[in-house]
């Protein structure tokens, strides 16, 4: 059952506004990073109008909504339960409801489990509606005072040594500034694994972006790394900026390269693999495909 478009509306700025409700279909809404205030007029409304709100954590998305006087029935969905959840949340927007779908922080479906639920509702042929707003990564990225032009998200580092050192090696010769996220007691060890494989380039550490503790730290990658293992601040959300590489890191030697297909061709065909590391390295995709077309008949 829907709820009685009487009860949709929102507080803001010492005023109540009245909201109608919303059409069935899943809405994908960008809450704040840090700053409450730091949302926009069509998500309170969209928030407001839903018959549900599908969110990573209730007590986070909670206090949000007290924040702003909206009374709408919260719903879980994250890593643990989404395969349960989801087939139920799909039920109901087939059933008519309008469900909003929100993170903890910023713009969902980035790294959480929201794009499945987005591709399943389209798959069915449901409406789906973006309602952008504040990310960590453009904030950190504006903010980090290194090339804007291009740029390339890869999210967490993977935990184990060797997994994160062939990781940065690959992403080493992406001639883009490179983004991760990172949580504070692994702050110290990525940074090392970063200037051990990318050399001393700039970066920027951007921590508890919007909060009263913003802080952003810039410099070469190796002296980072030295500041966070001798005790420097690691509490709270952080994005780390890499600069782009120089001309000559973005070309692997002929043995990187085999190592580069090699490893891409566990999951991808032939021309995917010429594609992606084309694209990654500068190469031409001839020679790249060539390649990998000996090391395919090889394996």
């Amino acid at each position: 059952m829907t709820r009685d478009q009487a009860t949709c509306g929102y507080h803001i700025l010492g005023r109540t506004a009245a909201v109608p409700k919303l059409a069935a279909g899943l809405y994908v809404v960008a809450t704040p990073i840090g700053n409450l205030k730091d949302i926009t007029i069509r998500a309170l409304e969209t928030l407001a109008g839903a018959d549900a709100i599908a969110c990573e954590d209730t007590r986070v998305t909670r206090k949000l909504l007290g924040h702003y006087g909206i009374r709408v029935p919260l719903t879980p969905y994250h890593d643990h339960n989404a395969a349960h959840a989801r087939p139920k949340l799909l039920e109901r927007i087939g059933a008519g409801e309008a469900i909003a779908l929100v993170s903890d922080a910023g713009t969902p479906l980035v790294s959480d489990p929201g794009y499945k639920l987005v591709h399943e509702a389209r798959e069915a042929g449901y409406s789906v509606t973006s309602i952008p707003g504040a990310t960590a990564v453009i904030a950190a990225l504006t903010n980090a005072g290194l090339p804007t032009d291009r740029f390339f998200f890869d999210g967490f580092l993977p935990a184990k040594a060797a997994q994160r050192q062939r990781r940065i090696g690959a992403l080493a010769r992406i001639p883009a500034t490179l983004i991760v996220l990172e949580s504070g007691p692994r702050l110290a060890e990525t940074l090392a694994a970063l200037a051990a494989e990318l050399g001393p380039r700039q970066a920027a550490i951007c921590r508890e972006m919007t909060k009263l503790h913003e802080e952003i730290r810039r410099g070469p990658l190796d002296r980072l790394a030295r500041h966070y293992a001798e005790g420097g601040e690691t509490r709270g959300e952080i994005v780390i900026v890499i600069h782009p590489p120089g001309q000559n890191e973005m070309l692997p030697d002929a043995e990187q390269l085999d190592a580069m297909i090699t490893e891409a061709l566990a999951t991808a065909s032939v021309k995917d693999v010429a594609s992606e590391i084309a694209a990654m390295t500068g190469l031409p995709r001839r020679d790249v495909y060539k390649r990998a077309l000996v090391l395919a008949k090889e394996r």
